[in-house]
């Protein structure tokens, strides 16, 4: 954790979005899980007014792109199949702008589940659109319950910033998610792969940080070092 006179990061986060009820929230993981790594979250009102956008730009030191809705088959180019879950057009169109202006102030971005899905997608991959369909497999990306507790491992690639983090080859990681990566967008690298080749984590070569991870360090934290870890990476890059 950051020194308590050092200044704490301030570190927007994209709201999660409840069409049914016309509303935005957030889940206190993501807010814990910055706050314990020393940073100050702050949930963003979700909003694709660019002017908006630009002074929440400026003002943050960070963003986490968290999980939620399926991303839009338009943001990488594909028709929109009936596997493909709710989506959330505001949210893409917010993502996509903020996206942009921090990697333009090589400003930290952490993304989580869905946020490793949208930064694949806005960057130039693909998405597989159900994978119990579109690419199945006996591990389980699903789980049900217990959202604290690992479901499957991962492999952590050599030389890469994760690995380099946890010092580790193997790491279990618990798992929530019907889409992932399926080709990689040109400029980012994997970090981590499943057992069935799915790609777990995944960062941008060239920037201060800019990561993302398939499995949910949110849920996690409290019993995980692994997961604090990413928080703190991610926290002291900001």
């Amino acid at each position: 954790m950051m020194q308590k006179d050092q200044k704490r990061p301030l570190i927007g986060l994209v709201p999660l979005v409840d069409l049914q009820r016309a509303s935005y929230w957030m889940l206190p993981g993501y807010m814990q899980g910055v706050e314990q790594a020393g940073g100050v979250p702050l949930m963003l009102p979700l909003t694709e007014d660019e002017e908006e956008l630009d002074r929440l730009a400026g003002l943050c030191d960070g963003f986490l792109l968290t999980g939620g809705q399926d991303v839009g088959p338009d943001v990488y180019g594909a028709p929109h199949s009936a596997l493909c879950g709710e989506l959330c057009p505001a949210r893409d169109a917010m993502e996509r702008r903020l996206l942009a202006l921090a990697r333009a102030q090589d400003k930290p971005v952490l993304g989580i589940c869905r946020g490793i899905q949208f930064l694949n997608a806005a960057l130039g991959g693909t998405l597989w659109q159900d994978l119990p369909v579109q690419c199945p497999s006996p591990v389980d990306h699903h789980q049900t319950g217990a959202y604290d507790k690992p479901i499957h491992t991962v492999r952590l690639l050599p030389d890469t910033p994760l690995a380099n983090l946890l010092q580790r080859e193997v790491l279990p990681v618990n798992s929530y998610h019907h889409q992932a990566v399926r080709a990689l967008a040109p400029g980012l690298a994997p970090m981590a792969v499943a057992p069935d080749g799915i790609v777990e984590a995944v960062y941008e070569p060239g920037r201060r940080f800019v990561w993302a991870v398939q499995w949910h360090p949110e849920f996690s934290w409290k019993a995980d070092e692994a997961s604090r870890r990413i928080f703190a990476a991610f926290v002291g890059a900001c």
